[in-house]
């Protein structure tokens, strides 16, 4: 979801409602983008020397910012194998790819960045057309998955063969799906690792579908495909999610108020909890307000190095020279 209601304009400066992207020049394939990247020393600033966090041990931060207009509104992200290969998708349908690069054990930069469009099934762009607020991602065995708000769909793509020239496909949905609130869709997705009862399912959670202190709807497509619940608490709501390799899911959680601000947190729900008709709960592994460099925090991703689990998070900026485009490195400990 976009924090761009008009709620938002009563706010922190900081957090401001964005005007609209900049106009962008024409769109069609890929557009190179330099990308400049400033280190993030200490997640908690007041207390540079702390690298434990919850269940969370911080790697290292970037905040990034591109030389072209379309650069930002990150919504959806994953990395690849050896965590390298970075894609992530736009709010506003666009690809970003890149390749990260380290020293040291830490991120420095985001080289070879492109933008491209992403394609509907007629090979038009999906910002020209009714699913351009494509807002999470997930990218298993060769084929990416994105989630639609405003229209609830999950759309296809053959990655592996195509990568960023991959033609949507629609992914059918239960009308339970297609009837959630307009600006509260279908924010986290992800697929089922192999080894588990589930494997090779989609599964896609809504930001918030009902009241405040209501849980929100989730649904598996594929293997056992059925309707389930997710537990919300103290006013979060979800904006992605990711799996472990054990089949554990970690959901990103953020809230907005007001003149507080923003805050974010993880928890990790069982895998073995997941099946149709199940209330998904689970513990908090790390949460961040303001006191943190946190921005208005949407995507997440899970990648092995030498055995170790590695959380990715990235912030969705709304176009908004107010806010940031931020990268957070991880350690699941």
């Amino acid at each position: 979801m976009r924090l761009t209601r008009r709620s938002a304009l009563a706010g922190l400066g900081a957090w401001a409602a964005a005007g609209p992207a900049a106009a962008a020049s024409p769109d069609t394939g890929r557009i190179p983008v330099a990308v400049s990247a400033r280190p993030i020393a200490a997640f908690e600033p007041r207390n540079p020397e702390k690298r434990r966090f919850g269940q969370l041990t911080f790697r290292s931060g970037l905040v990034l910012s591109g030389s072209h207009p379309r650069f930002g509104g990150l919504s959806g992200l994953w990395r690849g194998p050896g965590g390298s290969d970075l894609v992530a998708v736009t709010d506003n349908g666009f690809w970003l790819t890149g390749t990260l690069t380290s020293r040291d054990g830490r991120l420095t930069g985001l080289e070879s960045a492109e933008l491209a469009p992403i394609l509907g099934s007629s090979g038009r762009p999906l910002h020209r057309s009714r699913y351009y607020d494509t807002e999470s991602l997930c990218i298993a065995d060769g084929v990416a998955y994105l989630g639609v708000e405003r229209t609830h769909d999950v759309l296809r793509f053959d990655w592996a063969a195509d990568g960023v020239m991959a033609r949507a496909r629609i992914v059918p949905v239960p009308r339970e799906v297609k009837r959630l609130p307009d600006n509260r869709g279908l924010e986290a997705i992800g697929v089922v690792p192999a080894g588990q009862p589930l494997a090779g399912a989609i599964v896609a959670i809504a930001e918030r579908s009902g009241a405040e202190d209501e849980p929100t709807l989730g649904v598996i497509l594929g293997r056992q495909p059925g309707l389930f619940r997710v537990a919300r608490h103290d006013g979060f709501d979800i904006t992605d999610l990711a799996f472990l390799p054990d089949g554990d899911l970690l959901l990103l959680e953020r809230w907005y108020r007001t003149l507080r601000g923003v805050g974010m947190r993880i928890r990790r729900i069982p895998g073995a909890s997941l099946k149709p008709g199940a209330l998904l709960d689970g513990p908090i592994l790390i949460s961040a307000d303001l006191g943190q460099e946190i921005d208005n925090m949407e995507g997440l991703a899970v990648h092995q190095e030498a055995g170790r689990t590695i959380v990715t998070l990235i912030s969705d900026d709304n176009f908004s020279f107010l806010q940031r485009t931020v990268l957070l490195e991880f350690e699941l400990a």
